[in-house]
């Protein structure tokens, strides 16, 4: 199956209802108000989609009386920051799942509150999210695939929100492997280290939005559901393995952030003891001249080597030789 996918963000509308309209054998057959959309979704072969952008709750409530949505599902869809889950009431489902976006260097999630009942889906928005009007004009292309139904369109939008989180984990992934790049060159510095806590913290929080979906979709492939046919469950398990794919990039994107890190301290650790080396062999090397100095710097009468005629030239060709043998044994050390 074709999937969908808007790489970049598309600008957001005004909020309110974005579409309504009604289909049958897969094509629009008229575009309506909210009014008449619960005469339209009891109409044999017809399918309502509407798709709503952060409603008000006087919108949600004409929704509500249209397809007899429970009040708990409407109270929910009014207040985002919800976790992904799946609940049914009655004859309908309520379906919430959590969209991803990279703004500005950092993942910001938005919400998709999904109704889904027979003759009837409602999608509403909250926050950053990608329109969902690139799926709905993909598969008015195809209406051999639309009219297989309401469920139909709920695997199609499933499908398309995992799928825009890969674009997510490419432009982090870029990231990455600039920053593996740059970790074997030099020690990260406090900006880098911190950048690199917020993409782990970004891909953390990004996982948990993606992996609960997997339970969702295994409920939407089991057989107490009749609001999903039993054709569109390998459509869903699809959809599960996507998620399978975008959590193990994840997972891989947070080990070789991991390593980044590891990888850097050892680099500083390893610069910090060359300089040490350096510093010692520098040290040892000067300590001779400093311990022949100490010695004949001290006043007593009776050191024997003041009345040698050549004694001053002997100590500065032992402190020389000393210091060069000293200085070659370092260097083939690797110490300088």
């Amino acid at each position: 199956m074709e999937n969908v996918r808007n790489l970049a963000p598309a600008p957001q509308p005004t909020s309110g209802i974005i579409a309504s309209s009604v289909y049958s054998a897969g094509k629009r057959v008229a575009d309506i108000s909210v009014e008449e959309a619960g005469e339209w979704s009891a109409r044999p072969g017809h399918v309502v989609w509407i798709g709503l952008l952060e409603p008000d709750r006087n919108l949600l409530l004409r929704v509500q009386a249209q397809f007899h949505l429970h009040d708990l599902a409407i109270e929910d869809a009014e207040h985002p920051h919800q976790r992904p889950k799946i609940e049914q009431y009655g004859d309908a489902l309520f379906i919430v799942a959590r969209t991803a976006q990279l703004i500005d260097g950092r993942v910001t999630f938005g919400e998709t509150h999904l109704f889904v009942g027979t003759g009837y889906i409602v999608s509403v928005r909250h926050g950053p999210s990608t329109s969902y009007a690139a799926v709905r004009q993909h598969w008015e292309s195809c209406p051999g695939s639309l009219a297989k139904g309401e469920d139909f369109v709920l695997y199609a939008i499933l499908d398309f929100i995992v799928d825009n989180y890969m674009p997510v984990l490419e432009q982090i992934e870029d990231e990455v492997e600039q920053i593996e790049d740059k970790v074997l060159l030099k020690p990260m510095t406090g900006t880098d280290i911190e950048r690199l806590y917020m993409l782990r913290r970004d891909l953390l929080r990004l996982r948990n939005a993606a992996l609960p979906l997997v339970e969702v979709c295994r409920r939407l492939t089991s057989a107490d559901l009749p609001q999903v046919h039993g054709a569109m469950h390998p459509l869903f398990r699809d959809v599960t393995d996507h998620i399978r794919t975008v959590q193990e990039k994840i997972d891989s994107l947070r080990e070789v952030l991991a390593f980044a890190f590891e990888a850097s301290l050892l680099v500083g650790q390893s610069q910090e003891t060359a300089i040490s080396k350096k510093l010692a062999s520098w040290a040892a090397i000067l300590a001779v001249p400093t311990a022949f100095a100490g010695i004949y710097g001290m006043n007593f009468s009776d050191m024997p080597e003041l009345k040698m005629e050549y004694g001053y030239p002997t100590v500065l060709m032992a402190i020389a030789l000393i210091c060069a043998v000293l200085y070659w044994r370092f260097r083939k050390n690797g110490w300088l």
